[in-house]
């Protein structure tokens, strides 16, 4: 914590998270490609639901890459390697009991979300196939959670950088594999989600095991396993739950509304959204650093560099956001022609392509903002703007999609970024003081 925050460090923490962050969208983009070769648009429509209903089961437990990011930043701003050892077994623990459940409910979940977001009856058929493969990757994919995070808040995405990449390009290579070379279609897609989860949850392990002898901390494991710390984590990080489902309902709500209108609709959406999702990732690595920075900084009780840590961070977000911007507007239409070979599809996405750039731009704040508050462990505020922010969405979205159809469900979903970054900026001054009140 002595030595000085600049740009260079800035950007060490933030690089290798970003390059490691836009290989997790590209799955998205691999997927979409390689379904744009099977004959019909049910095939991207269908991933694209799958992957979507995935977003919003993993991510509703999203505390646990989140908390133990923000937890472990300030353990390792306090000087506390015993506690950064339990919080990891800890997270560990939940993670996987998560996981289990999800499997256990997973027949339930598969037919019953599938049916709540919608679609023609050949996108449900291959949503369903997809459900049912990847859900067993859910304790693997937790897991993952749980490391990412662990790592992310000491400040070593480095080694969060090699698992990350280690994940998405497996998942990419066995996809292309799977589906291109063998034949499996939407079962081979699933089949190699659940395959990479594993395998980078193994590396993820010998990587922390090895970084927490290094630490030189004993396991507490009385400590670990105390009912009353398990109920504290769970409590507290019920906000961050509410805040990421609401979240992910955003978007699961802008996926549903534009299945609504026909197979051709959804797989436009689709692809569009791939573009913005793999500019919304890259300008993450920038949150994520935020993340790390500013929770060290509140963890050493250090009010300039909390200071500083917001606003390098929030510069260089918005210099990459402008010019993923840029890239969508200009290159967008080819960028659509890699993802898919429809004629169809392609002419009916070329349209969005703009709502997609402004909302890279709108988007920064909100995705700097959550970098810093979940920093600052303000999950309270996290949640509360966020709820508010979804009502303001769906009040534009009540409006608009009547009177401008898709366009209209684009402009809404632009809307919410506005409003997420408005009511998380009214809260920055009540977080600063409630951070550094002693001292």
């Amino acid at each position: 914590m002595s030595l000085p925050l600049t740009h260079a460090s800035v950007l060490r923490i933030a690089l290798p998270i970003v390059l490691s962050n836009v290989s997790e969208p590209l799955i998205g983009v691999v997927n979409t490609a390689v379904m744009g070769r099977l004959p019909g648009p049910h095939y991207i429509g269908g991933v694209a639901v799958g992957a979507l209903i995935f977003a919003f089961l993993f991510w509703g437990f999203g505390f646990l890459r989140l908390s133990t990011g923000g937890l472990s930043a300030q353990a390792t701003g306090a000087g506390d390697r015993a506690a950064l050892v339990t919080l990891l077994l800890r997270s560990l623990v939940l993670a996987v009991g998560i996981g289990l459940a999800l499997i256990a409910a997973g027949p339930w979940l598969g037919h019953f979300s599938v049916t709540l977001v919608g679609g023609s009856d050949a996108v449900q058929g291959e949503a369903l196939t997809y459900f049912q493969w990847r859900i067993w990757a859910a304790p693997a994919a937790l897991t993952n959670f749980a490391i990412m995070g662990w790592f992310i808040g000491q400040g070593k995405s480095t080694i969060a950088f090699i698992v990350q990449l280690f994940l998405n390009l497996t998942n990419m290579a066995l996809s292309l594999f799977l589906v291109l070379g063998l034949g499996f279609a939407t079962a081979g897609v699933g089949f190699a989600v659940v395959t990479a989860e594993y395998a980078a949850m193994a590396l993820g392990l010998v990587l922390a095991l090895r970084h927490m002898l290094r630490l030189g901390a004993t396991p507490r494991w009385p400590v670990v396993f105390q009912r009353q710390e398990f109920l504290k984590l769970v409590a507290a990080n019920g906000d961050i739950m509410i805040r990421t489902l609401c979240l992910v309902f955003a978007f699961g709500w802008f996926v549903s509304r534009g299945a609504n209108q026909g197979d051709l609709i959804i797989a436009a959406n689709a692809v569009v959204l791939n573009l913005f999702e793999v500019s919304a990732y890259m300008i993450d690595g920038f949150a994520y650093a935020a993340e790390a920075l500013v929770g060290q900084a509140i963890g050493a009780k250090a009010r300039a560099r909390y200071r500083r840590a917001v606003w390098l961070t929030s510069l260089w977000a918005g210099v990459l956001g402008l010019i993923c911007a840029a890239i969508i507007v200009v290159a967008g239409p080819q960028l659509i022609a890699l993802m898919t070979l429809d004629e169809t599809v392609r002419s009916v996405a070329a349209p969005f392509l703009l709502w997609a750039a402004l909302a890279t731009v709108l988007g920064t704040a909100c995705f700097q903002f959550d970098g810093i508050f979940t920093g600052a462990m303000a999950t309270k505020d996290m949640r509360n703007m966020m709820v508010v922010s979804l009502a303001i969405y769906l009040a534009a979205w009540w409006w608009l999609e009547g009177a401008y159809g898709n366009h209209g469900l684009w402009a809404a979903l632009n809307i919410f970024f506005v409003a997420r970054g408005l009511t998380f900026a009214g809260r920055m001054g009540p977080l600063e003081a409630r951070a550094f009140h002693n001292a």
